[in-house]
């Protein structure tokens, strides 16, 4: 239904943030992130 889709979609929009912070950071332990 809609409110799975948009649970979903928020939480993407919550990874991608966390990513550019990331990238931003220049953080290095992002390896232990994409395996989690």
């Amino acid at each position: 239904g809609k409110p799975k889709k948009v649970a979903i979609v928020a939480c993407m929009r919550k990874l991608l943030t966390i990513l550019n912070a990331m990238v931003r950071s220049g953080a290095s332990w992002n390896d232990s992130i994409h395996l989690a």
